[in-house]
């Protein structure tokens, strides 16, 4: 039953990734693409000083969090295994003419995301554990102007803040590499994420600063030293992505072949996935920040989605320029990043391990905390304990079941909360600013 179950549910997948979830990105990311006049491009260099502005931020309101602890826990919840195994395995079911929808997908999802952040830091209400109440749950009730929406999205939030798919993906690589009992694996996991989890988002922010920044500049540097060594390569490459981004690539190795509809479904997917670009979790997050000027907030939003493409894109050249991506089903989704970075640095199941153990903890604390804050507008008094009860039994129980099926789940929520949350935004899209920064930005708040 479970088996014809999966095989619906994958098929419902397929088609909104393959004819919906494709559309609705590319329309609305393109109509504010255009609309803005390429904002994304145009404000970049500003963004990146808006970064650097905030190294040296501080914050006169003891209301909310410093809004780099918000970003790092935003960007932990971006960076995570998504970016090296649910990434390649959107190469190895879509051919190498999925990094082209990758691509398309984060360049035009980046406003799509800016736009939530910046709706959800608007409607933002003070809470009574001095920090905020805002995000999706919030703009989605004014838009369409209906209690039961924010209903609605916190559900499906509940459901996608138990991030099955990283936790069993996390547990499976412990377990095998350094061969220990999963079972011990999955309930000492548990542990560390419920005690960031209840220190709120000023634990959750301190420890996904301090953990994300260096083992992703590691990582990525591991990569670029591999693609620079298959630099001769690297033109014919480019050219096979956009190639076979429009006309679907044939079967070689292990790779049976894929059309271009599965090129794009898997590609726009995974990258939509990766960046939770229209999903509503970051503008929960970052309408947490005590930054006055939301504006400012909102813009590292698009940093946040660069950051998180240039690993997929790190990953996926990585897989591509080692041929490894074809090498399926002899070796794991799971495996091949790590396989070709072995192939240059020794020590990669020791390093893999404790990377990935850092990307997925910090998505899952993050996750879970969006959770958590949805459980609590469901029922302020009871709906954390209920939800960390329910969450923590769906972990436990995935983390023995196929990871395939555990992304799928999270997929269909993710199809659900992209439906509604693109709604209210283009119902919302004239309260949306976008502007460039003063010269000085954080004037007024200090």
């Amino acid at each position: 039953m479970f088996t014809h179950v999966f095989h619906f549910l994958s098929r419902v997948d397929a088609f909104f990734w393959g004819y919906i979830g494709f559309l609705l990105i590319v329309v609305l990311g393109g109509y504010l693409t255009i609309k803005t006049r390429f904002f994304q491009l145009r404000s970049f260099p500003a963004i990146v000083k808006t970064f650097a502005d905030f190294i040296r931020y501080r914050s006169v309101s003891s209301r909310g969090t410093h809004p780099l602890k918000v970003f790092f826990t935003s960007t932990g919840g971006m960076v995570g295994v998504g970016n090296i195994v649910g990434i390649v395995t959107a190469l190895q079911l879509g051919g190498p003419g999925a990094i082209f929808w990758v691509w398309i997908a984060a360049f035009l999802g980046s406003l799509i995301k800016y736009a939530e952040v910046f709706l959800g830091l608007k409607y933002r209400v003070p809470n009574e554990k001095g920090g905020y109440d805002g995000g999706s749950i919030h703009f989605l009730r004014k838009a369409f102007n209906v209690r039961w929406i924010g209903t609605l999205v916190c559900i499906l939030l509940c459901i996608y803040g138990a991030e099955i798919y990283q936790f069993s993906v996390l547990t499976h690589s412990i377990s095998t590499n350094w061969q220990l009992d999963r079972v011990l694996v999955s309930v000492g996991l548990l542990s560390l994420i419920l005690y960031a989890v209840i220190g709120g988002i000023q634990r959750v922010g301190k420890i996904c600063s301090l953990l994300m920044p260096a083992f992703t500049l590691a990582y990525m540097s591991m990569c670029f030293w591999v693609i620079v060594h298959h630099i001769p390569e690297l033109p014919g490459l480019f050219v096979t992505i956009f190639k076979t981004a429009f006309t679907g690539h044939a079967a070689l190795g292990g790779f049976v072949g894929s059309s271009i509809l599965v090129a794009l479904q898997n590609g726009i997917a995974r990258s939509v996935y990766s960046a939770d670009i229209g999903i509503g979790y970051d503008s929960i997050i970052h309408s947490e920040t005590s930054a006055e000027k939301i504006v400012s907030q909102a813009r590292l939003t698009i940093f946040g989605v660069f950051i998180d493409n240039l690993v997929c894109t790190c990953s996926l050249l990585v897989a591509l320029c080692t041929g490894l991506w074809c090498a399926a089903p002899q070796l794991d989704s799971s495996l091949v990043v790590q396989k070709a970075l072995s192939l240059h640095f020794p020590g990669q199941k020791i390093f893999m391990s404790l990377f990935l153990f850092v990307l997925v903890y910090s998505t899952l604390i993050s996750y879970l905390l969006v959770g958590l804050k949805c459980a609590r507008q469901l029922h302020s008094t009871y709906g954390e304990k209920i939800y960390l009860f329910l969450a923590t039994a769906f972990l436990m129980c995935f983390s023995f079941f196929d990871q395939s099926k555990a992304l799928l789940i999270m997929s269909l929520s993710g199809c659900m909360l992209l439906i509604v949350n693109l709604a209210g935004i283009f119902r919302l899209r004239k309260e949306i600013e976008f502007s460039l920064p003063e010269k000085a930005i954080f004037e007024r708040e200090r």
